[in-house]
């Protein structure tokens, strides 16, 4: 009897053991995949879950949002620049059943899909695309990564291009291209000032004809603006006929 009771008492401290050992937490911001005899079993969530030694294992899968950081790739453009960028992609684990068992190293494998989409989708942009549509064309990178990590259960939330460098002579020729495209504006701009200019003056000098004494007054304003600086000699042609008029004029006076 004392033996029975010994034996019973050391089977239920190596029970108790065996049940401590398998308790295994899984935190809210995870999941776990759990096979049982290798085979997968089911996907345990946040909580306390027992995983039995031997004849079960577990893998324990992150799923908050992770950034790869996807170095600096060297790609040509679709106009035949050379051009360096790089970029951070966010996704997450959205079914841990599937980035267990449909691939062996998710993060590897999303980081190596990021490096050789962008080069391609960056082969298909011109430059002009690449620096001023740097939007469309992450969201372009972000759709293509997405669709390929599907299967995995892998989400791709976002793609952001960092940096795009450019070789030194590139950045000449963009420089003496915005520069001269400066100059048209500048150009564009002062024609159009006089255009608009000599369509005001045409209109005022037709004003002006058309309305009696309109160009005397014109005269008398533009004479009194000059004689408000005393420094100004005003010239004043007056034509022949005024004067023999005006010479007339006196002499019926005098008789």
């Amino acid at each position: 009897m004392e033996f029975l009771f010994s034996f019973t008492g050391i089977a239920l401290i190596v029970f108790l053991f065996i049940v401590l050992i398998s308790i295994k937490q899984v935190n809210q911001f995870e999941r776990g995949v759990r096979f049982r005899f290798g085979k997968y079993k089911d996907e345990m969530v946040p909580g306390w879950r027992i995983v039995w030694p031997i004849i079960e294992n577990w893998q324990r899968i992150d799923i908050r949002v992770k950034a790869v950081d996807v170095p600096d790739q060297e790609a040509i453009t679709k106009d035949n620049v050379s051009a360096r960028v790089n970029a951070v992609i966010y996704y997450r684990i959205s079914v841990a059943q599937k980035a267990v068992l449909e691939v062996e190293n998710f993060y590897y494998a999303v980081s190596q899909l990021a490096q050789t989409t962008m080069r391609n989708v960056i082969g298909e942009t011109s430059l002009d695309d690449l620096l001023s549509k740097r939007n469309d064309v992450a969201d372009k990178i972000q759709h293509i990564i997405d669709k390929a990590t599907y299967p995995w259960g892998v989400k791709v939330e976002a793609v952001e291009l960092k940096d795009i460098i450019l070789p030194d002579e590139m950045k000449r020729v963009i420089a003496r291209q915005a520069e001269a495209e400066r100059e048209r504006r500048a150009i564009v701009i002062r024609a159009e000032g006089e255009k608009a200019a000599a369509e005001n003056i045409a209109t005022a000098a037709e004003k002006l004809t058309k309305t009696t004494g309109g160009l005397h007054l014109r005269t008398l304003q533009t004479l009194s603006e000059l004689s408000a600086d005393k420094n100004n000699t005003v010239v004043f042609v007056t034509p022949l006929e005024i004067l023999r008029a005006f010479e007339g004029f006196v002499k019926k006076s005098s008789r």
